[in-house]
């Protein structure tokens, strides 16, 4: 792996602990270990170590059921991976969506396609190239303080919104609400804090019924059999109110300035909201479908709400997806753009192209 992050999940310790106990020819051996490493940066953790017995209890415990989870199971899983899928044509799980970025397949390849590419391209088409490459991003852009804030109360909010029977947030917010793997200094945690103390006024969940109304960072992939792209989204949330679907988007600001930019220019995933719900895509009852942005800033909370049915919306929205997608979507080298936003570029170090130094990226 590129970093040491998250723990591997206990089944995969354990079924490498096996096998390196029984699973090498010759003697068995007296004792396993196992060391993970990263080849970013060198820095190693150790994951288990023991005698052979030690690595056979270690699987006992562990192993029999992540092994049955993953021989058993039978759960459809669309996602990026639909991209390069040979069953893609016949899978009862991917939805089709034909005609949804508005524009036609010309013996073009299946690709995926979100509003984080089409923003990486738009800044730069090797931008999105290599993120696509999973290749390591530079922590000083990628988690420096103000996008940790923003995901650490993105994180809070799915816990808090998925946990038991919904109930809608209030000004009670811990202490200590960081979730874990996010480390924040403590003027971002302050802020945090008063931030979700703004959402409690506007919390989705005043509006529904039971758990069954809620979909906490839900996945929506969608195949657009037209463009043989297969669109992937994922809203902060999906709610129902009175048979309705909504897609709430939320954002934070440090600043109570609001911008005079329109929304689905700002914020492109709205675009792509408008036109799946204008369509029909979501199901539900149309007549309070909609869709909805949330900015939590210092002063309070902006509810931004969004008729998809309106044609202006539709048409606009629309318009937004096809001037992100119409360029990428005939590209087949993502030459680098070099200039000011290599600074701000996560990949930068990879680029031959940007005047960043890889000391500074």
């Amino acid at each position: 792996m590129h970093r040491l992050r998250g723990l591997p999940p206990d089944g995969f310790t354990a079924a490498v602990a096996l096998v390196l106990a029984e699973g090498a020819p010759g003697p068995p051996p007296e004792h396993v270990r196992i060391v993970e490493f990263a080849l970013f940066d060198g820095r190693t953790r150790e994951l288990f170590a023991g005698s052979r017995g030690e690595a056979r209890a270690r699987y006992r415990e562990h192993g029999p059921a992540a092994l049955a989870g993953v021989l058993g199971g039978r759960e459809y899983r669309p996602g990026a991976a639909c991209g390069g899928c040979p069953y893609l044509s016949v899978c009862p799980a991917l939805r089709t969506a034909p005609g949804l970025l508005g524009i036609e397949a010309h013996d073009r390849p299946r690709r995926t396609w979100s509003v984080t590419n089409g923003r990486a391209y738009r800044a730069c088409p090797a931008r999105d190239h290599m993120r696509r490459l999973h290749l390591p991003t530079a922590d000083s852009v990628e988690r420096e303080a103000t996008a940790e804030r923003g995901r650490a109360l993105h994180a809070y909010l799915a816990e808090r919104h998925a946990h038991g029977s919904p109930r809608p947030c209030t000004v009670e917010v811990p202490e200590e609400w960081v979730p874990e793997g996010f480390d924040l200094p403590a003027h971002e945690r302050a802020l945090g804090a008063l931030l979700l103390r703004r959402h409690a006024a506007v919390c989705p969940l005043r509006y529904v019924g039971d758990g069954t109304d809620v979909r906490t960072e839900p996945r929506v992939v969608r195949h657009d059999t037209a463009a043989d792209v297969v669109v992937l989204a994922a809203p902060d949330l999906l709610y129902r109110d009175a048979g309705s679907w909504v897609w709430r988007e939320t954002k934070t600001s440090a600043i109570d300035r609001r911008s005079g930019r329109p929304l689905l220019e700002r914020y492109p995933q709205l675009a792509l909201a408008v036109v799946l719900i204008a369509r029909g895509d979501l199901g539900g009852d149309p007549f309070r479908a909609r869709v909805e942005l949330e900015v939590l800033h210092p002063g309070g909370a902006d509810l931004e709400i969004i008729d998809p049915f309106a044609p202006a919306h539709r048409a606009t929205a629309e318009k937004v997806l096809r001037a992100m997608v119409a360029d990428w979507y005939g590209d087949d080298r993502y030459a680098a753009r070099p200039g000011r936003s290599c600074e701000r570029c996560e990949v930068a170090r990879w680029c031959t192209a940007s005047s960043v130094s890889e000391g500074a990226a």
